[in-house]
């Protein structure tokens, strides 16, 4: 099975790069082995922040009215490449 992409959709005019680039930082680190790569793609519409997973959406700024927490987003993740994986202490609830 090949190894799914993650891209992250952010608005660089909110200044949302930094966030964007932390949370494919924190992602790369925990999914090592189980996805191809992050990318993050500037979005030319204003508000903008998705997470996906190959062609599936996994969050949606506009649509939960916040951004992921970042344990909550490795959650997310790990149901959909590896609904196995211990993510060790961002398992607990």
């Amino acid at each position: 099975m090949d190894k799914p992409l993650i891209h992250i959709t952010y608005c660089p005019k909110c200044g949302w790069m930094l966030r964007s680039a932390y949370m494919a930082q924190e992602i790369l680190t925990t999914f090592v082995d189980e996805v191809k790569g992050v990318t993050l793609l500037p979005s030319e519409t204003s508000g903008v922040f998705t997470v996906y997973v190959g062609e599936k959406l996994i969050f949606d700024r506009k649509q939960m009215q916040r951004f992921p927490e970042i344990k909550e987003l490795k959650q997310l993740i790990r149901d959909e490449v590896n609904p196995e994986m211990s993510l060790g202490h961002s398992d607990v609830k």
